[in-house]
């Protein structure tokens, strides 16, 4: 048995571009920019960005044009295919991208969030609100009681 299966958390670095197939198929594109950070034999701190590209197709394209934009953060499940093709010098070209099977949309800009849900047109489902802290003023929680070292059983 085989597995071919991609999982990318990140920010779009450009709005999604959807298109129609000649079959009437809606088909949208966009790139997500990951990070991976960690520290050196100095102990310097390192950063390494990688650039996936998305497509999405159906009902799942015309959510991501409606809802995504350049800078969101979503988190995207599917699978990698790569593409080739000839360009018009005749050369060969590959393209790998990420298929999208499944998109969970991230938190709502600041500037949206308290405002009116926006209903998904076509659609039974309904996101919910993202609540990302219940702490006062973005600091830690209150009633979060510490955990000890000593505490842990292993």
């Amino acid at each position: 048995m085989n597995l071919n299966k991609a999982f990318i958390l990140g920010n779009l670095t450009r709005d999604p571009e959807m298109r129609q197939t000649s079959s009437g198929q809606n088909v949208a594109t966009f790139g997500v920019a990951t990070n991976r950070m960690w520290k050196d034999q100095s102990g310097n701190k390192q950063t390494q960005t990688e650039f996936h590209n998305i497509v999405v197709w159906g009902r799942l394209a015309e959510i991501a044009s409606q809802y995504l934009a350049k800078g969101r953060l979503v988190f995207i499940e599917g699978r990698l295919t790569t593409r080739s093709w000839q360009d018009q010098q005749g050369q060969k070209k590959y393209r790998t991208e990420v298929v999208a099977e499944n998109m969970q949309l991230g938190p709502r800009p600041t500037s949206v969030q308290n405002a009116a849900p926006m209903p998904i047109q076509n659609s039974p489902e309904v996101l919910p609100e993202v609540q990302l802290d219940d702490s006062p003023a973005g600091g830690p929680p209150t009633d979060v009681e510490e955990i000890k070292v000593e505490d842990i059983p292993f």
